[in-house]
Order: structure tokens, then sequence, then C-alpha cells
């Protein structure tokens, strides 16, 4: 057993968890211009762009985030891609969070009275710039709230790139565990460091949840 202090515990735990909070970043904004480009085919007039997009959605939705990273880690190599554990993590979480994105944003357009399109066309707009311009920023309003909800959970889903070899702040505190033998005070850490990064984002999503509602 190697001898780690409490605070060699805590500093590497931390360490670890700034890729965990690098991860999330980057597969949020990924997932946020993803998942604008598969919004615009969600809401476009085009029946087959629409399909097109729901069934993007719909797969990725409803099959587990762990089946995704396996495929991205494992499969696509075998296409002759060569990936690193990080690339299939950021590509797997990226993919994943834009199909839910698009269906939140989705949901603030359809919320949108009908008389929002109407205006647009009678000042002469057309369809993109009613989008940009009325459409798109009322949305995005509506849907702040479930928006920073789901970054929530995308740091979480984090967790589940541990198994692809990530070295994210689960898989650092496994083998952290395996070397202390000290599973309350590494996995209570773990808990306490999510809580932390987790907990002001759901205040802050509940405060934008009771200002839209007052609205």
């Amino acid at each position: 057993m190697i001898e780690f202090t409490f605070w060699d515990i805590v500093r590497n735990l931390l360490l670890a968890a700034r890729w965990t909070v690098l991860l999330s970043l980057a597969a949020f904004v990924g997932g946020g211009v993803v998942g604008m480009l598969v919004l615009f085919f969600r809401i476009a007039k085009n029946k087959w762009a629409r399909r097109l997009a729901s069934g993007y959605i719909a797969l990725f939705q409803g099959t587990p985030l762990l089946m995704q990273l396996f495929l991205m880690f494992f499969g696509l190599p075998m296409l002759g891609l060569r990936i690193e554990p990080w690339t299939a993590a950021a590509l797997g979480l990226t993919f994943f969070a834009s199909a839910y994105l698009a269906e939140i944003w989705r949901g603030g357009v359809d919320a949108l009275p009908r008389g929002q399109w109407d205006a647009g066309a009678s000042l002469g707009l057309h369809y993109l710039q009613e989008l940009r311009l009325i459409i798109l920023p009322q949305a995005f309003s509506i849907t702040r709230a479930p928006t920073v909800g789901f970054l929530v959970q995308l740091i979480k889903s984090t967790a589940l790139t541990s198994i692809i070899g990530f070295e994210e702040l689960v898989r650092t505190s496994n083998a952290i565990n395996n070397a202390t033998f000290e599973p309350f005070t590494v996995y209570g850490l773990v808990a306490l460091i999510f809580f932390v990064m987790c907990f002001p984002l759901t205040q802050y999503a509940r405060r934008l949840e009771r200002a839209t509602a007052t609205n």
C-alpha cells in the first residue's frame, strides 16, 4: 500500500477535476454548435430534414451513453481511424449533448405563438432572418433553465468516460483508491467535488426557472 496523506489525495483529485471541467465545457460548447445545426433541421419546412433530425435525436437519446462512447473508442479504430481517449470522450459527449440541446431548444421554439412568425413575415423578413432576430432569441430565453440543468447532467456524465481510459476525476479516484484502500475518503471527496461543481449550477437553473415563470 502506498502512503498518501489526506492532502495528497485532495491535490490529485483536484488536478483530475480540471480534466472533468474541461471535458464538460468542450462537450457543452461542441454540443451547442452541433445541436444548433440539428435544431435548424428539426424545425425546417422540408419534411425530410425534420425526419433526419428526429432520427438523429432518437438515436442519441434512445441509446446508452456508455455504448456511444464504446462505439467511438473501439469502433472507429476498426474503420482505420486512430482515436485517443480524450477525442473519443469529447466526440461521444458532444453528439450526446447535441441531441438533448436541440430538443430542449426545439421545445422553446414550439412554445412561441404563431403570431411571432407572422410578425416577422409582416416586416418582410425571410425565414433565416425571422429565426435570427425574432424566434431564436425568445426560444433561448425560455429554455435557459433547462439548458443549464442539462449542463449539470453533462458534468456528471463525464464519469462514464473513465471506462474508455480517459483520466478524469473518477478514473483518477479509482487509481488512488487502489493504492490507498481508503474508499470512504477517496470517493467521499469525489462526491464532494462533483457537488461543488454541480450545486451552484443547479441553484442558478432554479433561479432562471423562477424568473421565466414570473415573466
